[in-house]
């Protein structure tokens, strides 16, 4: 039952515009045939928030908590790979992963970004690559909560569905919490410590 988590919170996750507030009714009727659990509770949270917050005051909230906040960024390869030349290969593989199963994703969206993914793990089984990126999840999670965000509640739905949260997985959100993405460090090296005059 974890594909209907997936596709409900890649709607969730997705800007706010007045087509989520159309599926209102939808949203809810999918969540209420999950079985009870932390996916579905976490879900059902949001949908509350959702029916009882204005369109415009979400979409401001939207705003400021994934575009001017790095720790709240829903690209998944930014966690793992940072600013740097290797989150392009990290992109590219994701696109020939989606070709590889018959996708191209019909939005202007890099491909790490989390609703394409989750959609994508919705649609055609993409669990491993949700799990792949259990570290930046756990991040994203970790920093929506510590906020307070009510979109701390899809997340920890999609977490929720993965397999449970491995010690190696935690460690490493934490880690990556503490240190923060890794900074490009091409070229760099004749300007550090050390560097001849």
């Amino acid at each position: 039952m974890s594909a209907p988590v997936w596709q409900a919170a890649s709607l969730l996750l997705s800007y706010p515009d007045t087509a989520l507030y159309d599926r209102r009714a939808l949203l809810r009727a999918s969540v209420a045939e999950l079985p009870r659990g932390v996916p579905a509770s976490r879900l059902a949270a949001f949908l509350d928030h959702l029916d009882a917050t204005a369109h415009g005051d979400l979409a401001r909230h939207y705003v400021e908590t994934f575009d001017l906040r790095r720790r709240c960024c829903l690209y998944l390869t930014y966690y793992r790979d940072g600013d740097t030349r290797r989150r392009g290969a990290s992109l590219a593989a994701l696109i020939q992963r989606y070709r590889a199963a018959g996708v191209v994703p019909a939005t202007s969206e890099l491909p790490d970004f989390l609703p394409v993914v989750l959609e994508f793990a919705a649609l055609h089984g993409g669990g491993d690559l949700l799990a792949e990126h259990r570290p930046g999840l756990e991040l994203l999670r970790i920093a929506l909560t510590d906020r307070g965000s009510p979109y701390a509640a899809p997340v920890e739905a999609v977490c929720a569905t993965l397999p449970g949260v491995s010690p190696r997985d935690r460690a490493a959100a934490l880690a990556m919490a503490r240190s923060g993405p890794p900074a490009e460090q091409v070229g760099l090296i004749p300007f550090g410590p050390g560097a001849p005059a």
